[in-house]
């Protein structure tokens, strides 16, 4: 049950440190910080953006209504 939760968590962690190491190569320490916080909170909709990682997929039940 606590799986998903994890391997979410887990992802999260990854984009921030990618986010971190792409700040600081393109600022220094602060950006870093910067690079870090963005890549957290918005990083696997970036990278959904990107087509790195895969759309969720929902799948709707359409229900025919036939009237005599």
């Amino acid at each position: 049950m606590l799986l998903p939760i994890h391997a979410q968590a887990q992802e999260r962690l990854v984009d921030g440190a990618g986010g971190a190491l792409a700040g600081v190569l393109v600022a220094g320490p602060i950006g870093a910080v910067a690079g870090g916080i963005i890549g957290y909170a918005a990083g696997p909709n970036i990278a959904r953006g990107m087509g790195l990682k895969g759309h969720k997929v929902r799948h709707q039940r359409h229900h025919r209504t036939y009237r005599r």
